[in-house]
């Protein structure tokens, strides 16, 4: 009896690991975060046997997955409002933060050599700077020797987080960008500039490496990546700092996480001599009220994970959310995400 006994709790223990290496938890959205929620997915599945399926489609597409519960949770670069989140039954908390960074073309330019400010960086897309000699590039960039040669302009040609805190940028620093152009995940974008679209981080990146002339926007981790040349930037300082885990922590540093709504908080432009300017927050989209209290715990378990793991988005050259802000977002996973009225997590 005592043999049957231990073959049945065996057989069952058998079978429990079965099921928890079959557990999958679905998410789709920002592409912005990708190459971390990757990293995590590997050192995760390798860890406990549960996989994560993410789709990088872009944030518009998660928001739109998201809302039609196709998926387990959606991922944002642009957060959504309270109003917005109110009126889907959603509540969103941050992941990561990352930094988005210009990429060029230019033969003879190595990485960190060609300077540039915002409002240079929006004059070239809004058209008024077409050649990558023309005096306003040069004005910053007397030591090198640029040719004559035509800009091309890339940006996302999908709804995209990652355009979202681009064009933000860009408004907040040139005035004509602001009202030609504006904010958002999709903008109608110049017609004076000579400019191509491409479909996600990497589509952006890939248009960039192969188009001689170019310039584009990505996250930092697809052009180290890609092994894309990016520029020094000036930050809302004066000061000119090229992209680095030492910038982008300084920039993040500076974030009110408190009296952030949402946790929708703006890292673009952000003071500090060390600042890189262009640094964002990606967010995760989740109901409040879940139909599966199991997946929906899953997905917290995954991501307090990654909490815990910030070396690994470090290693990405992705900030890691700070302890303070973890513990805010814990709070509020108690709260409000519930499952037939009781706490998931």
């Amino acid at each position: 009896m005592k043999k049957l006994a231990v073959l049945a709790a065996a057989s069952l223990s058998v079978l429990s690991a079965s099921a928890f290496a079959d557990t999958t938890i679905n998410g789709a959205g920002a592409t912005f975060p990708y190459p971390v929620y990757m990293k995590w997915a590997k050192e995760y599945k390798s860890e406990t046997g549960i996989k994560l399926n993410y789709q990088a489609i872009g944030s518009g597409g998660g928001i739109k997955q998201i809302s039609a519960k196709t998926v387990d949770f959606g991922a944002s670069d642009a957060p959504l409002s309270e109003k917005q989140l109110e009126k889907i039954g959603l509540t969103q908390f941050p992941a990561v933060m990352g930094s988005i960074v210009p990429v060029v073309n230019v033969k003879g330019i190595a990485p960190g050599e060609l300077r540039i400010s915002g409002k240079l960086l929006a004059d070239i897309y809004l058209g008024k700077v077409k050649y990558w000699d023309a005096k306003e590039v040069k004005a910053d960039n007397s030591s090198l020797s640029l040719p004559h040669q035509p800009i091309v302009t890339v940006h996302r040609s999908d709804a995209s987080g990652t355009s979202y805190n681009y064009t933000g940028y860009l408004s907040k620093v040139n005035s004509d960008w602001k009202t030609q152009v504006g904010q958002g995940k999709e903008v109608v974008w110049p017609k004076a500039a000579t400019n191509l679209g491409g479909k996600g981080n990497a589509g952006v990146a890939n248009l960039v490496k192969r188009t001689p002339g170019a310039v584009g926007y990505v996250e930092y981790a697809y052009a180290e990546q890609n092994n894309l040349t990016y520029t020094a930037m000036k930050n809302k300082a004066g000061h000119y700092v090229e992209p680095t885990l030492k910038s982008f922590q300084a920039a993040a540093a500076n974030a009110d996480w408190k009296s952030a709504p949402g946790f929708a908080i703006d890292l673009n432009n952000q003071p500090g001599a060390e600042s890189w300017p262009m640094t964002a927050a990606t967010f995760i989209l989740m109901y409040k009220d879940q139909a599966n209290a199991d997946n929906a715990k899953e997905v917290l378990k995954f991501f307090n994970w990654g909490y815990n793991h910030g070396e690994l988005a470090s290693s990405l050259g992705y900030v890691p959310m700070p302890k303070s802000v973890v513990s805010m977002v814990e709070d509020m996973w108690s709260k409000d995400i519930k499952a037939n009225g009781k706490a998931v997590y």
